[in-house]
């Protein structure tokens, strides 16, 4: 279908609105779920691209990670008590610098193994039993989400972006298997979780212990365990219709661009579903370097907002982090890792 300026441009308001009044108006910051929803049906309307297939697909596709939400959480909260006191204990132990990087360090690497759904699950209950202050923990979350996003990429299990880049290069020239994404990337990214891992544990020195920092309710009940569930069921499917419904405006201008001003183009996956941006960006026909520079791009903006990646989404929605504190603090971090690997790519890629 072809679009005129008036679609392009509406669709491209959508997409501002979409990264700056989560920051600048309170009601949608505390209804963000509700907010990219309207925003995904519009985006789809205005696109004049809905079909039953689609409406399936935002049905379905956050039903595993709901579910996941739902069962882990009826399960946590069973065991909260034993994990509290296994996270204490390790943690004095360890030291809390030597427990944030490990923590930090595990969560990205397990995730492409358990999934960065799990390891989310993991880093929430970890987080809620350390009862430190509130600011250190935000961050530790925030690295750790980074770590996750990163190491979930992996393999094609970890998270969708995964699963639909290697599908998408499956067939010649790159035929792509269940380790290509792993050979390709995890010189470049394991060095950067052990960079998180040790910016997390430099959170861990002087920090006041038994303060009020983030934690889920420990006195929940089976309403609010199914109310959050819900909540990332929504959040997830109003992503699906929002990069389904932005991806004209993708296609028109982000896939064309050149190599380097695609590469900083795709911070929006920010604030866009990186899965979305990757199925059309990513081609068979582009070099290897090229799907590289690609992804990493799209794995570290995914960092900087809540709606980046489903670790974000996951413990902002289970800890109560809002979309300016979690801005404030991921988007210097993410846009330091952009530069650092902008200029790695140029100069160390082969």
């Amino acid at each position: 279908m072809s679009y005129g300026l008036p679609a392009l441009v509406s669709l491209g308001v959508i997409m501002a609105l979409v990264l700056v009044l989560p920051f600048s108006v309170r009601w949608v910051e505390e209804e963000l779920e509700a907010f990219l929803l309207v925003m995904g049906c519009l985006a789809v309307s205005i696109s004049q691209i809905w079909t039953g297939h689609l409406v399936l697909e935002a049905l379905s596709e956050p039903l595993k990670i709901s579910c996941a939400v739902l069962l882990f959480g009826f399960a946590f909260r069973r065991f909260r008590g034993a994990i509290a006191n296994g996270v204490s204990r390790l943690s004095a132990k360890l030291g809390l610098p030597v427990f944030f990087f490990i923590l930090v360090v595990t969560l990205g690497l397990a995730s492409s193994v358990v999934t960065a759904i799990v390891a989310a699950l993991v880093l929430v209950e970890a987080i809620s039993a350390l009862n430190l202050d509130r600011a250190t923990e935000r961050s530790l979350v925030i690295l750790a989400c980074y770590s996750i996003g990163l190491g979930a990429a992996l393999t094609p299990i970890g998270e969708p972006l995964s699963t639909i880049a290697t599908t998408r290069l499956v067939g010649p020239p790159h035929h792509a298997d269940f380790f290509f994404l792993a050979k390709l990337l995890w010189p470049w990214l394991l060095p950067g979780i052990l960079v998180l891992g040790g910016l997390a544990a430099r959170q861990g020195g002087g920090i006041v212990a038994h303060s009020k920092g983030l934690s889920q309710d420990s006195h929940e009940n089976t309403w609010t365990v199914f109310r959050r569930a819900l909540k990332v069921y929504v959040f997830v499917a109003a992503l699906v219709l929002l990069g389904r419904g932005l991806s004209p405006l993708v296609e028109r201008w982000l896939v064309r661009m050149p190599a380097n001003a695609l590469y900083w183009a795709n911070i929006s996956s920010a604030a866009l579903d990186n899965a979305t941006l990757a199925a059309a960006e990513l081609s068979p026909r582009m070099d290897i370097e090229r799907i590289r520079a690609v992804l990493i791009a799209l794995l570290v903006s995914g960092g900087m907002l809540i709606p980046g990646n489903i670790p974000n989404i996951i413990s902002a929605e289970k800890l109560g982090i809002k979309s300016r504190e979690w801005a404030r603090a991921a988007i210097p971090l993410g846009l330091v890792m952009m530069t650092v690997y902008f200029v790695a790519l140029r100069f160390i890629a082969p």
